[in-house]
């Protein structure tokens, strides 16, 4: 391959690696740390802030405009959103764009602050999807809590009542991450770390400081998902005497303070939907106040009956169905439901919250279809059947808490002794091997380099033993700039020309220095294969460190070498003290 092809390829993978790389760089040097604390909440947490903050700045924005000020700084996004609506009314822009004349562009204070409050919310959000492709910090750095859950596959055998396959191990821990993920954001938690560890076990990490007695009734908790029948009577009735009493139908803590105005079979829910920021949010009416159904306290069918869930597509008009199945003594029991209750709308309930309403068309027994739904409330409605309930018992094997100070520690001493590892080989090859020192320091450094991009392109998970596996790499891959040295160094020694010299030296050390990368890759990966946690971090920082200083070596030191002989017209090889 000729000098210039090589060049365009590393001159590419370059470009290529710090495109990585760059989320990384961006994420711990480029945002403030109170914007990284941001990104880093609950969606509860963000939808907080921003609404907060977005009535204070809104706030500011009157106080502005009745002193006849201009629009400020932080609001000047509501200008470009005030001009949009006017084009879209056909209305004049106003000679100035002052704070008055921006706030008469919204019909209502409701809508200014929504379009301020969508400002921060998605600047936030952007923030929290830059964190998910930059380096992550493993528990070991960043401190907190990381829990190691069982599957209780004993418990959920002697509930179906059979022997379990492995389609319903694999099924069964699937829902539970599922169930975990939904769970852990909603009670406000900061972003978790949640995955399937072996065939049977969850693997939780819960950055920052948290409750562990909090963690685990939230990880330990059932969950509450019920079909109830919807008395349409009764939410007529409730919803003609709301109309006229919005501010005294509830008491404080959320009951009737009449329970007269619905029958005593019945009980009166919200209902809700996901909203912008993924959490429920209640479904209000078109004049604004909330909507309520009422529903018979008697429960139609449990939702711990429910197998599994999906979405699927009609197969006559292509619209999004949502599917559930039914455990047998389940299907029995819906079927009885269905068939007294034809043409009757049915609620599907989770935590006291009506989160969907569908109307029964016939007696169904075990496979049920839900439709006249969109594409993305059906997803959502599939999602809640999956994981309203914990489809197997999980126990707690393992627990441990991590300190914030420990982490900074670590984070410390693992870079002192990467850079300490980093400088310490450098020096020694400038000083024994002279000129083409300078050739493996160069390698050395896009080593690193090529390392960190690779693994930011993978959202790899940064750890103390994955900082060993770096500063490993370092030692193993200057291995093969002093293979191929000595090699040139007993070319020389013959009377070879520098080009003859470096041509044998990387010929004859090539299958050396492959033999020995493959050996250790090899290693890498059984491994991680067979290793856990802090294993498996320490294996893969090392696998990638072997095509990284393979490609270094081979590949990024010959091409040095060639332009220093066929650009700069370099006769004589400075490669050792002794040998000219």
């Amino acid at each position: 391959m000729s000098k210039r092809y090589r060049f365009f390829i590393i001159l590419i993978t370059v470009v290529i690696c710090f495109i990585f790389l760059y989320p990384t760089i961006r994420w711990y040097y480029m945002i403030p740390k109170e914007d990284q604390s941001l990104a880093l909440s609950s969606r509860e947490q963000i939808k907080h802030y921003s609404s907060q903050t977005a009535q204070a700045d809104l706030q500011h924005l009157i106080e502005t405009a009745r002193s006849g000020g201009d629009a400020s700084d932080p609001l000047t996004p509501l200008v470009s959103s005030a001009k949009k609506l006017l084009k879209e009314a056909k209305l004049p822009s106003p000679p100035k764009w002052d704070a008055t004349a921006v706030l008469s562009a919204f019909s209502s204070k409701r809508e200014a602050q929504e379009e301020v409050e969508t400002n921060y919310r998605d600047k936030i959000f952007k923030l929290k999807n830059l964190q998910k492709n930059a380096v992550q910090l493993g528990l070991d750095l960043s401190g907190g809590l990381s829990i190691v859950l069982q599957a209780d596959m004993d418990a959920l055998k002697e509930r179906l009542g059979r022997d379990l396959n492995d389609a319903d191990r694999e099924d069964a821990v699937t829902r539970a991450l599922e169930v975990l993920n939904s769970r852990i954001d909603r009670f406000g938690l900061t972003e978790p770390v949640i995955r399937r560890q072996g065939p049977d076990q969850i693997y939780v990490e819960i950055p920052g400081t948290a409750d562990p007695e909090r963690i685990n009734d939230i990880i330990m908790g059932k969950g509450s998902l019920a079909f109830q029948m919807v008395d349409e009577e009764a939410t007529n009735t409730f919803n003609t005497y709301y109309q006229s009493h919005l501010n005294d139908t509830f008491a404080r803590d959320g009951n009737l303070r009449d329970s007269t105005i619905v029958p005593a079979d019945v009980m009166i829910r919200g209902v809700y939907v996901k909203d912008q920021y993924g959490l429920d949010e209640q479904v209000r009416n078109s004049d604004g106040s909330m909507r309520y159904v009422a529903v018979k306290k008697e429960v139609g069918l449990d939702g711990n009956h429910i197998k599994s869930a999906l979405v699927e597509r009609n197969n006559l008009d292509g619209k999004p169905e949502v599917t559930f199945m039914l455990d047998s003594e389940g299907g029995e029991i819906f079927y009885k439901l269905t068939s007294a209750n034809v043409g009757k709308p049915l609620a599907i309930v989770l935590d006291d919250r009506v989160k969907a309403q569908a109307t029964i068309q016939t007696g169904i027994r075990d496979a049920v279809r839900l439709t006249g739904f969109g594409a993305e409330e059906a997803g959502s409605i599939a999602l809640i059947l999956r994981t309203a309930a914990l489809p197997v018992e999980l126990e707690v094997i393992s627990q441990q808490t991590i300190g914030a100070s420990l982490g900074e520690d670590s984070i410390r001493q693992g870079l002192y002794a990467l850079i300490g590892g980093l400088i310490a080989v450098m020096v020694f090859m400038l000083i024994y091997y002279r000129g083409a020192g300078i050739n493996a320091v160069i390698a050395q450094i896009l080593n690193i380099y090529f390392m960190f991009s690779v693994l930011s392109a993978f959202n790899f998970t940064l750890t103390l033993p994955s900082i060993a596996g770096f500063i490993l790499t370092i030692g193993m891959a200057v291995d093969a700039n002093v293979i191929i040295f000595e090699r040139m160094k007993e070319e020389l020694r013959l009377g070879k020309s520098r080009k003859a010299a470096i041509d044998a030296g990387f010929d004859k050390a090539f299958w050396a220095i492959m033999d020995s990368n493959i050996t250790t890759f090899i290693a890498a990966l059984f491994l991680s294969q067979l290793g856990s946690g802090p294993i498996q971090g320490f294996a893969v920082s090392l696998a990638v460190g072997v095509f990284s200083s393979v490609f270094t070596a081979l590949f990024v030191s010959r091409l040095i070498f060639d332009f220093g002989t066929d650009v700069l017209g370099s006769r004589n090889l400075s490669i050792s003290w002794r040998v000219k």
